[in-house]
């Protein structure tokens, strides 16, 4: 698959790829965060808003509709947290989640960067075709988790 970048939009068969915030269908990612995934179910509109807020966004649309989504929280400089990727289900098997992932990485502002990081469950595979790996020195790194609570 060819990735072609032009003004922070990557384009394929009837398929764009966008950074720009403006396109971002943000009841389309709430429901899927909220009532689809397996990492954010219970999360508040309030905290995605949020997080769209502050986080480089990339929405992956079919025709104007959108299909994906993946934000990257960042410094732009030495680091980058990839976080709440996914596409419709209408639309997986597609390779639009390895095309999602080029786009990300072919990004300008993400170049060089020293280290990326993510948590999965079930796609080690796809990310692994990227470099990502296991975690080199795990009892280094620490968390402080507090689980959402379910919002009515």
């Amino acid at each position: 698959m060819k990735v072609i970048m032009n003004d922070e939009v990557f384009r394929k068969k009837g398929y764009h790829i966008s950074t720009d915030p403006a396109l971002l269908d943000v009841d389309f990612i709430f429901h899927f965060l909220n009532q689809e995934s397996y990492w954010a179910q219970g999360i508040s509109r309030e905290i995605i808003e949020r997080s769209i807020a502050e986080s480089l966004c990339f929405g992956v649309y079919h025709d104007e509709k959108q299909i994906g989504f993946a934000r990257i929280i960042t410094d732009k400089s030495t680091f980058a947290y990839l976080s709440d990727v996914f596409i419709s289900k209408t639309y997986r098997k597609q390779g639009l989640a390895k095309w999602l992932l080029q786009s990300m990485m072919a990004y300008p502002d993400l170049q060089n960067l020293r280290r990326w990081m993510l948590a999965t469950a079930d796609a080690h595979t796809l990310y692994e075709k990227f470099g990502f790996t296991q975690l080199n020195s795990p009892n280094r790194w620490m968390q402080k988790f507090t689980p959402y609570q379910k919002q009515d």
